[in-house]
C-alpha cells in the first residue's frame, strides 16, 4: 500500500501546495477542518515522531512556523493550533509524520480539549517523580537540567 503523502511529494497525487523547502512540503489538507488547514510533511517517508531525526524535524517545524505566520497574515485568526499525532490511539490516520497548522476562530468547534473539564493540578512530588522517570530515558548529551525539589 502506498503512502498518500509520499505520492503527493512525488507529484503523483494532486495537492494544493502552499510552500516547500528542500526537505519539507506544506499543502492544504483535503479535509479543511477550518479554512486554511495546512499539513507540513517531510519529503522523505518518516512514519512518526519516533522515526524522525532532529535535523529533519527542525526543517519541518521551521516550515510550519513560516506557514503559521502566513496564515496569521492571510486570515487574521484569533488563535492557531499546531497539532501532531502518533499512532492510532492518538488519531494518526496517515502513517507519515505530519504537522497540522490550523488557524482558529473562537467557538469554531474544532479540537475541544478536556471535554470533561481541565484536570486538577498534580502535586509537586508527583510532577518531580514523573520528570525523573522521563529523564532516565533522555540521552545525556542534551544537557537535561536536574529538577529542583520543593523544600
Amino acid at each position: 500500500m502506498s503512502c498518500p503523502f509520499c505520492e503527493i511529494v512525488a507529484g503523483r497525487l494532486d495537492a494544493s501546495v502552499v510552500a516547500q523547502t528542500e526537505h519539507a512540503l506544506a499543502f492544504l489538507d483535503i479535509r479543511q477542518a477550518v479554512p486554511g488547514h495546512v499539513l507540513v510533511v517531510p519529503k522523505r517517508h518518516v512514519e512518526d515522531i519516533y522515526a524522525i531525526g532532529p535535523e529533519l524535524a527542525g526543517d519541518v517545524m521551521q516550515l510550519g512556523v513560516r506557514v503559521a505566520n502566513a496564515l496569521r497574515e492571510a486570515f487574521h485568526p484569533a488563535g492557531l493550533n499546531l497539532w501532531q499525532s502518533n499512532g492510532a490511539a492518538a488519531g494518526q490516520e496517515v502513517p507519515h509524520f505530519h504537522l497540522h497548522v490550523q488557524p482558529r476562530r473562537v467557538a469554531d468547534g474544532l479540537l475541544r480539549v478536556y471535554t470533561h473539564g481541565a484536570p486538577s493540578p498534580s502535586s509537586r512530588a508527583e510532577l518531580h517523580d514523573l520528570a525523573q522517570c522521563i529523564q532516565r530515558f533522555l540521552p545525556h548529551d542534551h544537557g537535561v537540567p536536574t529538577p529542583r525539589s520543593s523544600s
